[in-house]
């Protein structure tokens, strides 16, 4: 999983930057409420490469998870 949270304003470029580069399987969320952020369910475990610094608030979280 993978989950940033966007700069003031820029909600929309860090969506498409997501989407631009997250792996086909991956499912991506905008969050509805509270501080703009997106979040990254990757299957594949490839992750996001190296966000542009001026798109996100504070740098990226990332967790790997096994299924259970």
């Amino acid at each position: 999983m993978w989950e940033a949270r966007a700069a003031e304003g820029r909600i929309d470029e860090l969506v498409g930057y997501v989407q631009a580069q997250a792996a086909p399987e991956a499912q991506i969320y905008r969050g509805a409420d509270g501080p703009p952020r997106v979040v990254v369910i990757d299957p594949t475990g490839a992750g996001i490469s190296d966000v542009p610094p001026e798109l996100v608030a504070r740098p990226p979280h990332q967790w790997a998870f096994d299924p259970v």
